[in-house]
């Protein structure tokens, strides 16, 4: 989609953050904008600072992992834009700090209710409201850099598997909208200068060792950095979105580590196809096949 200008788009997480940045950069770029979010005020926040700004903007409290909610937020897009044309399945939740075999199934329930069935909820409701106009469109499910490794010592794994979700997700959607008009991108930020991790330890997320406002990390660029990024995938069609560079040895040394597994397993595999005429077994007394 390289011409955004009065098109709409719908941004979960959308009231702060990375959510916040993105739905900034897309005002910018001329759309008219449904913002999403779970958190009344700070909501009402974010709807006024883009309004201020000139921007056209309407916004739903929405809880995505009720597929009803986020029914109600595509409803809202039509009813006050009368087409959607952008989704941004951003809206996320930490979960860092906690060991995976501490983690109770609460936290599994939320972390997976919200990181993964939202971005499902998201593709099930409103994908089919950009399908319907026929204009084409976008969609951009966010994970992390954590959608591709561990980070060793951390104890972020609950988190990296709902990552490693919503980039599988975001793949097979790639496939499956191929020659329809309607891009996808999954966008895998590094650090960011959010309230993720704050907001984590208050909800009991993430350990303790989180409430550290960074959650430890250096490096973090600003919300709209990462929109301006988001803009501009969208308009060039790019699928995966990076946001920082400095984590390519840790991502290539994973991917070296798979492509010796599967040459061990090709060597195993040959060494068994040369045993196989010895392994064959003799035809029963009968005659049959064993």
């Amino acid at each position: 989609m390289q011409d955004l200008t009065g098109k709409t788009a719908l941004v979960t997480g959308a009231a702060s953050g990375i959510g916040l940045g993105i739905a900034g950069a897309l005002a910018r770029a001329g759309m008219h904008l449904v913002l999403a979010d779970l958190r009344p005020d700070p909501l009402e926040q974010a709807h006024a600072a883009i309004a201020a700004n000139g921007g056209r903007v309407v916004s739903v409290v929405t809880d995505v992992s009720d597929p009803a909610s986020v029914a109600a937020a595509g409803s809202a897009a039509e009813q006050a834009f009368g087409k959607l044309h952008v989704l941004v399945n951003n809206a996320g939740v930490a979960m860092h700090g906690i060991p995976v075999e501490q983690a109770p199934p609460e936290i599994w329930r939320r972390v997976i209710g919200v990181n993964v069935m939202g971005v499902i909820h998201g593709i099930h409701a409103l994908l089919p409201l950009i399908r319907r106009h026929g204009e084409g469109g976008h969609v951009v499910n966010t994970a992390s850099i954590s959608g591709f490794f561990v980070r060793e010592g951390r104890n972020q794994g609950g988190y990296a598997m709902t990552k490693y979700a919503v980039v599988a997700l975001s793949e097979a959607l790639e496939q499956e909208t191929k020659g329809s008009g309607i891009g996808v991108s999954v966008l895998c930020p590094g650090p960011v200068r959010t309230p993720f991790f704050v907001s984590g330890t208050a909800s009991g997320l993430t350990g303790t060792a989180r409430a550290d406002p960074t959650g430890g990390f250096t490096g973090r660029i600003e919300p709209e950095a990462v929109g301006a990024r988001v803009v501009h995938a969208i308009r060039h069609d790019e699928f995966y979105i990076f946001t920082h560079a400095n984590e390519r040895a840790v991502v290539q040394a994973r991917h070296a580590r798979i492509a010796a597994a599967l040459d061990r397993a090709d060597a195993l595999a040959r060494g068994s196809n040369r045993l196989k005429p010895a392994l064959r077994l003799s035809p029963a007394p009968d005659g049959r096949p064993r």
